[in-house]
């Protein structure tokens, strides 16, 4: 191999140049994702990357470029912040198949063809790892713990590569399977949006791609509506909400499903819903209990001043809070006026069951 590490060769500089230029041919989208800084770092990267493929084919050691292509994806992705992991992921994949192209095709008189064969191979092998890096994501205690791990496991990592279709499939066959609803929402579908906010909280996903895995979340939710609206009515009723100017409202969606397939008739406020609506609403519907639930701990103070404020009008009502914030205080919920605080929907709709009859 003549050009090994050899960045002023005029070849190694030409293929460089034809691999980013093909880069952003074939993908327009980087033109948006890419300032002019962005763009001369990746032109570096292009001939960083090839200097370690040369050095990989030189020692014919493919774990030297395969470490490489792990540890570029892991730098990329806490460079890019604002990119998601599974968009980066795209990026290089592409870029390891253009440059397989453009050496296979441009590169005769620099390499041998048994040396060309050695970058095709290695550069599979990066797409390969890189592929996988998307999911290799440090996860919780909390979400590596309780029954049915590799089902929420694989519907995690369906989630944080896109695979929308995949997400339904593992969720359908974890049905088919045997798995009661129960079971789905709080072993699957809670800790896995639960692990979804901590990635995000952590910067490890975008925020696009959090909103992305609370859509396909409420998509399947919404496919068991017909078994939970068949169960036998027990004359008791819920109303339920998001507290705040928050949208993170999926956990207090779960609980308000869980309810009516116990057979209670559930009235789900949705998010941002001003005190005095709240309050129009109880009086509405007459519920056995409310179910407030908040996220974000700026929302409390506004929790607690909706907690008075039912208790004034409505104090024999029952009412439960829960919800991320509370997680960090010190048993705020005590201080308060309310009858249950819960972590799950199996504590909550338990109690509500025993100490709430008609």
């Amino acid at each position: 191999m003549s050009i090994l590490m050899n960045y002023s060769d005029q070849r190694f500089i030409e293929i460089s140049q034809v691999i980013f230029e093909e880069q952003f041919r074939r993908d327009p989208k980087l033109e948006e994702e890419m300032d002019e800084r962005r763009k001369k770092l990746m032109y570096d990267d292009v001939i960083y990357n090839i200097s370690f493929l040369l050095t990989s084919i030189h020692f014919k050691d493919s774990k030297i470029f395969e470490g490489y292509a792990r540890w570029i994806y892991d730098l990329l992705c806490n460079l890019m912040k604002d990119i998601d992991r599974d968009r980066i992921m795209e990026h290089m994949v592409d870029h390891y198949n253009i440059m397989a192209e453009i050496l296979s095709s441009s590169s005769g008189d620099m390499l041998s063809h048994d040396e060309i064969n050695l970058a095709v191979e290695y550069l599979g092998i990066a797409v390969e790892v890189t592929k996988k890096a998307v999911t290799d994501v440090q996860l919780s205690e909390t979400f590596m713990n309780g029954d049915y791990y590799e089902i929420r496991r694989a519907y995690l990592n369906a989630i944080l590569k896109s695979q929308t279709r995949e997400a339904y499939k593992i969720i359908d066959n974890a049905k088919e399977s045997g798995l009661s609803i129960l079971d789905i929402y709080e072993q699957i579908l809670t800790k896995a949006m639960y692990e979804i906010g901590l990635l995000w909280h952590k910067n490890v996903i975008t925020v696009d791609r959090e909103h992305y895995a609370t859509s396909v979340t409420q998509t399947v939710m919404s496919s068991f509506y017909n078994e939970l609206f068949d169960k036998p009515r027990v004359n008791r009723v819920l109303v339920s909400c998001a507290v705040g100017s928050e949208l993170h409202e999926m956990g207090i969606r779960m609980i308000s499903d869980v309810f009516e397939f116990n057979g209670w008739d559930t009235y789900y406020l949705g998010a941002a819903l001003p005190k005095k609506a709240l309050l129009d609403a109880i009086k509405e519907h007459n519920p056995d209990l409310i179910a407030l639930s908040v996220t974000m701990p700026p929302y409390l103070s506004t929790c607690e001043d909706i907690v008075k404020s039912i208790k004034e009008a409505f104090p024999n009502l029952k009412i439960a809070v829960g919800g991320q914030a509370f997680k960090n205080t010190d048993a705020l919920w005590k201080k308060w006026s309310v009858d249950f605080y819960s972590e799950s929907s199996d504590d909550l709709i338990a109690w509500a069951n025993e100490k709430i009859k008609k």
